[in-house]
């Protein structure tokens, strides 16, 4: 072979390396892209069966016919069935007082009392408002303030069977020393399947589930509200 024919092949053999390479990506690229579609699929399908489980759960509570009597009643401003319920314990003797928590801050105590149509001496002696939650996780925080200024053990917990799980995961987190005793209040009966037929109800339960997740992560990755969104939030050291 002469010095002609070396300098020919050395010339051909980046060439020869470089398609072969090029023929090697696009199955690397499929292969990924199978293995992401796998990995979606899973994640959809787990998403698919969170919902159906939780929206069954939801479907299944329901409303004490006799609860056992506790320190306290806390009910989550929502719904006027809310308030009736949480003021029919407080009458029948099953709480020494109620806090009204997420109350609009115009909302005067007497228009509170009208609506609720509770008794105006219980409702002045008893009844504790609280103006300054915006949202479940402010229940919590306020809740638990209340509840460890008049030190109770144990606390009836009342708002709707759809917002129960979250109510309980984000008061579980701060009321460290009090028992919650759930009373769901049922505006429908969505029991074996119905919210599958109830386009409102589904809806509900849908977004629900999602703001149940959500505050999942939020024990995972914890973050706080601001103005303009979410920010994480600033690690607390352990005393």
């Amino acid at each position: 072979m002469d010095a002609r024919d070396s300098t020919g092949m050395a010339g051909q053999l980046p060439l020869v390396i470089t398609r072969s390479s090029e023929r090697v990506k696009p199955g690397r690229l499929a292969s990924a892209l199978r293995i992401s579609a796998f990995f979606l699929l899973v994640l959809a399908t787990l998403f698919a069966g969170g919902f159906g489980w939780f929206a069954n759960t939801v479907s299944r509570l329901a409303t004490p016919t006799n609860p056992a009597k506790a320190d306290a009643i806390i009910v989550l401003t929502g719904g006027h069935l809310r308030l009736d319920a949480a003021m029919g314990l407080l009458a029948s003797g099953k709480g020494e007082r109620l806090l009204i928590s997420g109350v609009h801050p115009s909302a005067s105590r007497r228009q509170l009392q009208v609506a609720t149509r509770g008794d105006q001496k219980l409702f002045s002696c008893c009844v504790d408002i609280d103006r300054a939650a915006l949202d479940t996780i402010g229940n919590a925080e306020e809740s638990a303030k209340w509840v460890e200024d008049h030190a109770y053990g144990t606390v009836i917990l009342v708002t709707n069977n759809y917002h129960m799980p979250r109510s309980l995961l984000e008061m579980g987190r701060l009321l460290h020393k009090a028992k919650l005793e759930p009373y769901p209040v049922v505006n429908s009966n969505l029991g074996n399947g119905g919210w599958l037929t109830k386009p409102r109800a589904l809806r509900v339960l849908f977004t629900e589930y999602n703001k149940y997740l959500l505050a999942l992560a939020r024990g995972i990755v914890p973050v706080k509200p601001t103005p303009t969104g979410i920010a994480l939030a600033e690690a607390v050291a352990p005393n």
